[in-house]
């Protein structure tokens, strides 16, 4: 297209009048305009750099986007550093270091424009002088950023469209703080929205990120956000996320279709929630990690999940508070691991829930007020030791087991009333611990109290009607039950009742005091909800005691911080056992694994006697290991994974699964790979069996380094790793001393010395295998010695047992050199 024509207009007096007529370029037209002049561009391609130092208005045919193109071959298209009015261009960049639009200074007004460029960005705002006025302008950038807004500068932007992005949609950094009203943001390859950095801010309203190929909104390093009326959906990754110090504000929003976390925050961030709905998520609808890290929702709902994990995660001391807000159709509602985790639940709705509406495990704490759970397999769980917290003033209705308190956690549940569960109202095994006061069970299809195994747990003023079991079922030095009634109704005799005095009184309408006696004859046993069967069971004895594995684990060769970090963990879980014996709180020890190092060092060793440690201390039934990869977990076909999966675990049951290699169930360049579902089916067996089976897995450091960060739970559940350092060459040759003294050979004089060089010598390259290397070594030098020794018609003991340094194998050749 040829170049068009300029026309300057002007009203004014005289002396503008000079100014008027018609001029070859831009340049040249704006050479003489001043503030207030009108410059009317003729259709057509201008490869210019336009920059506006005047409050000019520039303007191509009205309602003709398009027809006016400015396209420089590089550079920036068009620099703003006065108050202008640019309206109806299209501009064009192909400067990759550079932005297609650039705001430097005032306050411009740019409507309707259209930036189709492959530039560094877009549009960019950059100083804190820059505050331009951004209405229905459309961007399209495949090469670079949207929109960026950065070091101090601000505006509005009003129905802007950024229709496809290379990097983020729109960027804010350096102390910006736009304002986005009813933009759309859409098809990036980066973030939708990224805020980042101290001072960098945003706010936006009712707005829509959408067709995102990273995270939708990405908010940190104490940047702050607030959307108010927006929704974000159809991202790749996660939908909302905050890290290091991030603030955020969602009022109103929609998050849906997210097929990772729907907002996942971290390093105390902070987020705030009113009125928004999170739904149709892969992972979690609330991620929240982190001392320091806080949610708080009102008036929220959360629903619709679209994976198997809970939709309100909390771990490593982050809290979350959700008041007058609904979680429904989830596999868990809210989750709460790690000591110093903290959840508070007030006024809320849990309801169809396929597990647990409330668990609590690992030291955490819920504190659960005036909620209504309905339809869940378990209303609310305390699993272990340190956890704890209140349920007050709640209704559980139509679930199988109201409340479950196991493992020495202790809360306290006041005026709670559990309807109609299929299998117990309340039930505490496993030295749980608890209070209930004033609490009610009505229309148990199981029992209404049901405390086994002589928990420490007290009633007070409990109550129970029309339970089929009984309304009290205790074994012996079971709980102190103070003024707890019933109707007396279940059809089980009294002598069959561990609670026989409970049962007794509740018949007589009278109310009992103190401790409940127990019958004189054990009760027979009942079995208790589902999903705690683990739990109760009683592990087997081990073949050997822990003091005769541990020596055979001192007798390997090396491996000295190994052996301190195992003793340490088999230390804890021995102290911990005998303070549970005194009836005192025990540390919780996490005991799955991470074993990191080279190949030949011995990890499978290791972990096959840290299996059978822990079966001599109680902790595991069997001790045995079930080794397994990648191809004995990942199928090939969708849904075979998670079988195979279940299938490794159930025979690891009672022992240790040993994973070797585990980093190859997550490829960097996965993409829809199916050892994710390996990872994501492993992490929910591990939380459902957490007492069932260790997990064990093992690589290369760096590998697995990167394994870890896969998956929201890896990291929480492998909390300890172990490093298996590389063997030295006087530990290689103790390795080939101990292979020789088992296969009754012995070393001759100066063999020790020639193994020591050579082992010195020999290449560690990426084929070198440790103590495989040193056993290999060792069989190849049986061999020379065998050709040797076969030569000599009468060889006598010592011809046969003595390995000398010409029966050492030849040093590998070094790679030649490119």
């Amino acid at each position: 297209m040829a170049e068009g024509a300029v026309q300057v207009t002007h009203g004014g007096s005289s002396r503008w009048r000079r100014r008027s007529g018609e001029y070859p370029t831009l340049a040249a037209a704006l050479a003489v305009a001043g503030d207030g002049d009108v410059l009317s561009i003729a259709p057509g391609t201008y490869r210019e750099n336009l920059v506006l130092n005047h409050a000019v208005t520039l303007r191509g045919p009205e309602g003709s986007v398009g027809s006016v193109r400015i396209a420089p071959l590089d550079g920036v298209a068009l620099t703003l550093r006065a108050s202008a009015v640019v309206q109806d261009l299209h501009l064009e960049g192909q400067d990759r270091a550079a932005p297609a639009l650039l705001v430097e200074e005032g306050s411009p007004e740019l409507t309707d424009l259209r930036v189709s460029t492959r530039s560094a960005a877009g549009i960019e705002v950059r100083g804190a002088a820059a505050r331009p006025l951004v209405r229905r302008c459309t961007v399209e950038n495949p090469a670079g950023v949207g929109i960026a807004v950065l070091d101090g500068g601000g505006g509005v932007f009003e129905e802007c469209e950024v229709v496809a992005a290379g990097q983020t949609g729109v960027s804010v950094r350096g102390g910006g703080r736009p304002r986005l009203e009813r933009c759309r943001i859409h098809h990036a390859s980066g973030a939708g929205i990224a805020v980042t950095g101290e001072g960098s801010g945003l706010e936006a309203l009712g707005c829509e990120v959408y067709e995102i190929k990273g995270t939708g909104v990405q908010i940190a390093a104490r940047a702050a956000a607030r959307l108010t009326d927006c929704a974000v959906h159809r991202t790749s990754t996660d939908g909302v996320t905050l890290d290091t110090d991030a603030v955020l504000t969602l009022a109103g929003c929609d998050i849906h279709d997210i097929p990772e976390n729907a907002v996942d925050l971290r390093s105390r961030s902070v987020l705030t929630l009113s009125r928004t709905t999170v739904r149709r998520f892969g992972r979690n609808g609330l991620s929240v990690w982190d001392p320091g890290t806080r949610v708080d929702a009102e008036s929220c709902e959360i629903h619709d999940s679209t994976g198997d994990y809970p939709a309100v995660w909390i771990s490593d001391g982050a809290t979350a508070s959700l008041s007058s807000c609904r979680v429904h159709d989830v596999p868990d509602a809210v989750f709460v691991l790690d000591r110093g985790s903290r959840a508070d639940v007030v006024d809320s709705d849990l309801s169809q829930v396929r597990n647990t509406a409330v668990s609590v495990s690992d030291g955490a704490t819920a504190q659960v007020d005036d909620c209504r759970i309905r339809e869940a397999a378990t209303g609310a769980w305390f699993r272990d030791h340190g956890s704890g917290g209140t349920l007050a003033n709640c209704t559980i209705d139509a679930v199988q087991t109201g409340v479950i308190v196991t493992k020495g956690a202790d809360p306290a549940l006041e005026r709670c009333t559990v309807s109609s569960p299929s299998e117990a109202g309340f039930y505490v095994s496993a030295g749980g611990r608890g209070s209930f006061q004033s609490c009610r069970v009505t229309g148990s299809s199981g029992f209404g109290f049901h405390v086994i195994d002589g928990c420490r747990t007290t009633l007070t003023r409990c109550h129970t009607e029309r339970c089929a079991r009984g309304g009290y079922e205790f074994a012996e030095d079971g709980p102190v039950a103070e003024d707890c009634t019933g109707d007396g109704s279940g059809s089980r005799p009294a002598d069959r009742s561990a609670g026989a005095g409970v049962l007794a009184a509740e018949r007589a309408g009278m109310r009992t005091a103190g401790a409940v006696p127990a019958p004189a004859a054990a009760a027979a046993p009942v079995p208790g909800p589902r999903g705690t069967e683990e739990a109760d069971r009683q592990p087997a004895g081990a073949a050997r005691g822990s003091g005769e594995v541990l020596g055979q684990l001192d007798a390997l060769v090396g491996l000295d911080s190994v052996k301190r970090e195992v003793r340490a963990l088999t230390d804890m879980i021995e102290v911990g056992r005998r303070r549970q014996q005194a009836g005192l709180k025990a540390a919780s020890v996490r005991r799955h694994l991470v074993f990191t190092g080279s190949p030949g060092t011995g990890k499978t060793t290791v972990a096959r006697l840290y299996g059978e440690i822990l079966a001599s201390l109680g902790v595991l039934e069997r001790g045995h290991l079930v080794e397994v990869s990648r191809v004995d977990l990942v199928g090939e076909h969708i849904g075979s994974t998670a079988i195979r999966t279940q299938e490794a675990f159930d025979r690891a049951r009672g022992g240790v699964l040993f994973i070797d290699e585990a980093y190859a169930l997550a490829p960097e360049d996965s993409g829809r790979d199916f050892g994710r579902e390996a990872i994501d089916t492993l992490v929910k067996l591990m939380e459902d069996h957490r007492d069932a089976v260790v997990v064990i897995v093992a690589g290369y450091t760096a590998e697995m380094e990167r394994f870890l960060t896969v998956n929201p739970g890896v990291a929480s559940r492998f909390s300890r790793t172990i490093t298996f350092g590389d063997y030295g060459p006087q530990e290689l040759l103790r390795i080939v001393e101990q292979q020789a003294e088992e296969h009754e050979y012995r070393l001759g004089e100066g063999t020790a010395k020639a193994l020591l060089t050579y082992f010195t010598e020999l290449p560690k390259g990426p084929a070198f295998g440790n103590g495989r290397t040193a056993r290999q070594t060792f069989e190849s030098m049986v061999e020379r010695h065998a050709g040797r020794v076969a030569q000599l018609s009468d060889p006598g003991t010592d011809e046969l047992t003595l390995l000398f340094p010409e029966d050492l194998p030849a040093l590998p050749a070094l790679p030649a050199p490119c």
